[in-house]
């Protein structure tokens, strides 16, 4: 059953506030064909294994996390077949036409359709989406395990470990932005373990736009990476660690301070090629011993102290944190605990894993829409309840227009 959403008003619950179209809305079947067509995959033989269907049950694993290969396809087709009732049905295939079928499909259908429609949602009314008129973006990295097979440990790679050969599976390292007010991930790349996060972020980066606020921690820093990010319009800030050389050039009255960077050492020796930053700078305690503290240096893109004062930036990195909570519903509450991706192949991994990133972004567009209704903050709502209703929804969100779908059929809300 279901869990109660944490925050709605009495009377209202998700399951009210969900069009049952809801994932059509999201991911548009008419662009789905579109990206098929583009790919060269729209080639699936329509009687059987439609490709649009398969498109959507690569999503549809994900928010099935438990449920056979055959069971997920069995619960789109019945429904396909009960609103298409004067086409001919379609019958569920056994496993091995099924792996066939995900096979033709690839991969990268999946993948055109995240970096198409995966984007930022917030509106002007998304409680916290914004912060003094920015939009506020973190950006950050994690890894995911994967099938324990030869072909993927090959591809991918395995974490080293103290004693024996690696770790118990291979895994996929991947790096994304996140919406805050939202907790959206958007703009993701992924590659083998041994893909450093430094260099997918250089990818993630190029999807960050002028009037994006971004955070990052320190771990992210370089100058490359930081004036490529500085590039896009987008400002930027970002933890820098405790070793960074940053002589104070001019002293704020919000007690920040302007510093410059260099590319290299030589050039920081010969003042060349410099770019100018803010500082801000402070302590947090540890617990409750005053004397145990955390100094944080805070760099930014943001010069004018007015526009964003130093004590503000302070109070708003502490929101970067929202991409651990949204990296752990990604892996966690969606993806079930002890998650490991299925797939047997690298083509399959990959397929896989940008179907669980559009699952995700499926219940996020849902509780934004949701949220919108009620006038409440998209992050206090519950996230398992959501990814519950959307289960218990998904057969009719996947077999004809809004519309007809609107005229023919008619869920009762649990």
């Amino acid at each position: 059953m279901a869990g109660k959403a944490a925050v709605l008003p009495d009377g209202i619950r998700l399951s009210d506030l969900m069009s049952v179209m809801v994932l059509g809305r999201v991911f548009p079947i008419e662009r789905v064909k579109v990206i098929l067509t583009e790919t060269g995959r729209s080639g699936l033989r329509e009687r059987n294994l439609p490709a649009y269907l398969m498109v959507y049950y690569v999503i549809a694993l994900w928010l099935y996390r438990q449920a056979s290969y055959q069971e997920v396809l069995r619960c789109i087709f019945e429904t396909f077949n009960w609103v298409n009732r004067d086409s001919e049905p379609i019958s569920v295939s056994c496993k091995a036409a099924i792996f066939k079928a995900r096979d033709r499909l690839g991969p990268e259908p999946l993948k055109r359709l995240c970096v198409e429609l995966v984007k930022p949602i917030g509106t002007e009314k998304t409680r916290g989406a914004f912060w003094r008129g920015w939009r506020l973006i973190s950006l950050d990295g994690s890894t995911l395990d994967i099938g324990d097979t030869n072909a993927n440990s090959e591809h991918f790679g395995r974490p080293a470990v103290s004693r024996g050969d690696g770790s118990a599976y291979p895994q996929l390292r991947f790096c994304s932005l996140l919406e805050n007010g939202t907790h959206v991930l958007f703009g993701t790349a992924m590659g083998p373990y041994s893909t450093g996060e430094i260099t997918l972020a250089t990818d993630v980066i190029t999807n960050l736009e002028r009037g994006m606020l971004c955070l990052a921690d320190r771990n992210f820093y370089g100058f490359e990476l930081w004036t490529k990010a500085a590039a896009t319009g987008a400002d930027l800030v970002w933890r820098i660690k405790s070793n960074a050389v940053l002589p104070c050039v001019s002293r704020l009255a919000d007690g920040s301070f302007l510093s410059t960077i260099y590319p290299t050492t030589k050039d920081r020796r010969r003042s060349e090629n410099g770019v100018t930053v803010r500082i801000v700078e402070y302590s947090l305690a540890n617990g409750s011993d005053n004397d145990d503290e955390t100094t944080y240096r805070l760099m930014t893109t943001i010069l004018d102290h007015e526009r964003a004062p130093a004590l503000e930036l302070a109070e708003l990195y502490g929101r970067r944190w929202e991409i651990e909570t949204t990296l752990d519903e990604f892996k966690t509450h969606l993806g079930g605990n002890a998650l490991v991706l299925r797939s047997k192949t690298p083509e399959g991994v990959n397929q896989e894993f940008w179907g669980f990133v559009l699952a995700h972004h499926a219940v996020r567009a849902i509780m934004h829409d949701a949220a919108q209704k009620v006038d409440a903050a998209p992050n206090e709502l519950s996230y398992t309840h959501a990814v519950n209703e959307v289960r218990r929804k998904l057969p009719y969100f996947l077999v004809t227009p809004p519309t007809d779908v609107e005229e023919n059929v008619r869920p009762t809300a649990n």
